[in-house]
């Protein structure tokens, strides 16, 4: 079953296509989910704070609670001899009040006793029976944390778009939250076509290959913040491709297959999304990966890619990862995620086609890797691509250039 490629989209129309597409037929959903499970999650609104940060004046050292005036004057040649009246460690309080000559032992994190108004390290105390001698001299608030230092209630503590770190959870949690409001992930699922295909486990007959795609196009959507899952393999036959994407869609927002995309007579991805709905791209001018296509479904988003790993890689990489991050509500600008450097080897680009080209980074270095793009052990070594104009048919050694870097988050 034979096609001609429908007229080839430069790379920056065919970008700009992919988006519209997203824009269209997606919008950035909300969802309430726990705390504890929201690492890596991206907030859909600001948050503020609920509450005074530390909730009362704290200790931030073991040592003793005091008058900071008893210490004044305070040394190991001429201490100042405090009577002890209560100890308090984390979790608990006394009712007992700091007055002149005297201060209650203390834990870090307790709560700080009225009438104390800074702590003395232990290590600058010497402890007797009911009495503590001070060594040092102290000044008010040393040592503690005042009420709402950290920060007050009401205050924005977290924006809408930010990632949830460790971190920005422990604030969370430091101000009571059980659940909170955060973007749904689009579901993502993978399939990977192919006659020659077979996976993991399964003996490997002369003339087949195990799946790369499957599972690394999955992982690249994880990385881009959506809920993917790998779908399995199909043959490059009519019906099983139709009846595939058939039933994925039931399942998915979005349908990412690889292999089955070129003109060739057993690519057969073009005439079922033909049937099943639109095509609206059929081959990019760019290299690797020129026979890339991107269709609609059922009012969802199919995308074909080619079914070599290094212009799988690439073409998500370029194409796919800047509109599904943005759907999944991280704001990256992924023409800023580029470092710069300098080749140390030419590179040669066909002309009227850009040119994706793999490279390692080494410092300043930019280390071009020649192999093609079903050479599998270069996607281990490559760190990104450099973008090689379709105007321009060399790049020579020496010449500065910006690598965009995968989308590893």
């Amino acid at each position: 079953m034979g096609t001609e490629f429908l007229k080839i989209k430069e790379s920056e129309d065919a970008l700009e296509i992919i988006q519209n597409l997203f824009d269209k037929y997606y919008t950035l959903q909300s969802e309430e989910i726990a705390v504890e499970d929201a690492y890596g999650r991206v907030l859909s609104g600001d948050v503020y704070s609920r509450m005074d940060f530390p909730p009362f004046d704290k200790a931030l050292k073991d040592g003793f609670a005091i008058l900071s005036q008893d210490s004044f004057g305070a040394s190991e040649e001429s201490p100042k001899t405090l009577e002890v009246i209560d100890f308090l460690e984390a979790g608990s309080t006394t009712d007992k009040i700091v007055e002149e000559g005297k201060c209650v032992e203390i834990s870090t994190g307790a709560a700080m006793p009225e009438g104390a108004d800074a702590v003395v390290m232990v290590e600058y105390c010497e402890k007797m029976d009911s009495a503590v001698n001070i060594l040092t001299t102290v000044t008010p608030t040393q040592d503690v944390a005042k009420k709402g230092s950290d920060t007050e209630e009401s205050k924005l503590i977290l924006k809408k778009g930010d990632v949830l770190t460790p971190g920005k959870i422990g604030v969370l949690l430091s101000q009571g939250f059980e659940t909170i409001e955060v973007y749904k992930k689009p579901t993502v699922g993978v399939i990977s076509t192919g006659n020659e295909i077979t996976l993991q486990g399964n003996e490997l007959p002369y003339g087949k290959i195990y799946d790369v795609n499957g599972n690394m196009v999955k992982n690249d959507a994880i990385s881009c913040g959506a809920d993917a899952k790998f779908l399995g393999t199909v043959k490059d036959n009519y019906d099983q491709l139709k009846a595939k994407i058939q039933e994925s869609l039931d399942d998915v927002d979005i349908l990412i297959g690889s292999g089955g995309t070129s003109a060739g007579l057993g690519d057969v991805m073009k005439h079922v999304l033909d049937e099943l709905g639109q095509v609206y791209i059929h081959g990019i001018s760019v290299q690797p990966g020129k026979p890339t296509i991107v269709g609609i479904v059922d009012g969802k988003i199919v995308i074909g890619l080619p079914g070599n790993p290094v212009s799988a890689l690439m073409i998500f990489n370029a194409f796919v990862a800047p509109p599904l991050t943005k759907l999944v509500g991280i704001d990256k600008n992924f023409e800023k995620s580029v470092v710069k450097g300098k080749l140390t080897r030419r590179i040669h680009s066909p002309v009227g086609r850009m040119q994706y080209q793999l490279v390692k980074v080494d410092g300043e270095d930019i280390q071009p890797i020649f192999k093609d793009s079903g050479a599998i052990f270069s996607l281990s070594t490559a760190d990104g691509y450099v973008k090689v104009p379709k105007s321009v048919e060399l790049l020579d050694e020496g010449e500065e250039v910006e690598v965009y870097l995968f989308n590893i988050n």
